[in-house]
């Protein structure tokens, strides 16, 4: 079965948290504390979306994490591919060498047009799409 990991969605809830914040600003203790995420594991997320420059860590009584890029400009894409790589629905589709049918598999062509769906999908929405979609959903609850 194929699915989001847990990193991938706990890096895309910090980043909303953190875009959801006036100045883009949180300690990982407030991240963690607000995502139900476990420090640790938040802790490396974080390293990783910072290793790819869409957030810094500050330290300090006054630091913790800021977005680097404003949410319009950072999609879903960026943010798992940040903490997973390439997204690759099989191993084919990444250069092909892993498939003894390569060249001829009827399927490639399936899973290349599912890839690409995907990837347009996830680069459609950014973290300010997601932000607002959730502020509209709290007002109307």
């Amino acid at each position: 079965m194929f699915k989001i990991t847990r990193k991938a969605d706990f890096a895309i809830r910090g980043m909303l948290y953190l875009g959801s914040h006036q100045d883009g600003r949180a300690s990982l203790n407030e991240i963690a504390e607000a995502e139900a995420i476990p420090k640790p594991f938040l802790g490396k997320i974080l390293q990783a979306l910072s290793k790819k420059s869409l957030i810094r860590s500050t330290k300090g009584p006054s630091g913790g994490f800021m977005l680097l890029r404003p949410i319009d400009n950072i999609t879903l894409l960026d943010v798992i591919e940040a903490v997973e790589g390439e997204i690759s629905l099989n191993r084919c589709l990444v250069d092909g060498s892993g498939c003894p049918k390569n060249g001829y598999c009827a399927a490639h062509t399936v899973w290349m047009e599912c890839q690409d769906g995907l990837i347009a999908i996830l680069k459609g929405y950014t973290i300010r799409s997601l932000v607002d979609r959730e502020q509209r959903s709290k007002v109307a609850k």
